[in-house]
């Protein structure tokens, strides 16, 4: 969640906003699949799919098989994508904010899947006793950069050996500190994609012993 806000950018990290739900549907089409996302106000980038969003979609490699992790889900686009993409593949997505996750409950019908589930909490505790084989996400910046890096260094505690790691970020907000963090919690890091001022980073979760 890379998006830029200011007196507002709380809100769709509260995890009961106050504020009104204002709905409305997205359209738009990912990896090659037409997809409808019901939004609402109070959640992050509610009139369309942004930018990090889409290039993490793009870019994102997924597993064969296996468990998959959205952390900051939203209303549901990059775990949806990545059910979408692979049947074989059961996805989790989880958010600290109620009202994007009971989005992203609705947009799974919509869009009619079976392979993922939503689950509502702050980043990893919805999931503490879990393992995954790739976690994904396109983080809350507004929320701070300690919540940034948390993701980041909580996430090897949920991950199997050779799960992957992706993370969206905005260039100018990440690219000169994120890539030092990663480095040293999983000891090396690459640039997936770069694209519209955006940058998904990649990294493995490899035994150092």
């Amino acid at each position: 969640m890379t998006e830029k806000r200011n007196h507002n950018a709380e809100h769709y990290f509260a995890s009961t906003p106050k504020s009104e739900a204002k709905f409305g549907m997205v359209h738009t089409r990912l990896r090659g699949e037409d997809f409808k996302f019901l939004t609402a106000s109070s959640v992050f980038s509610k009139k369309q799919v942004d930018l990090g969003t889409r290039l993490l979609i793009e870019a994102m490699q997924l597993p064969d098989a296996g468990d998959v992790l959205d952390v900051g889900c939203g209303y549901g686009a990059v775990g949806i994508a990545a059910a979408t993409s692979n049947p074989q593949l059961h996805v989790v997505m989880t958010d600290v904010n109620m009202r994007a996750v009971q989005l992203a409950r609705k947009n799974l019908k919509i869009n009619k899947l079976s392979n993922a589930e939503v689950r509502c909490g702050y980043l990893y505790e919805p999931i503490k006793d879990s393992t995954f084989n790739c976690v994904l996400s396109n983080p809350p910046v507004s929320a701070g950069m300690e919540t940034v890096k948390a993701i980041i260094t909580h996430a090897p505690r949920v991950m199997a050996e050779e799960a992957t790691f992706q993370m969206v970020i905005r260039s100018k907000i990440g690219a000169k500190t994120l890539p030092s963090v990663l480095t040293e919690t999983f000891g090396d890091c690459m640039v997936l994609a770069r694209k519209s001022g955006y940058r998904v980073f990649l990294a493995k979760k490899v035994d150092l012993r």
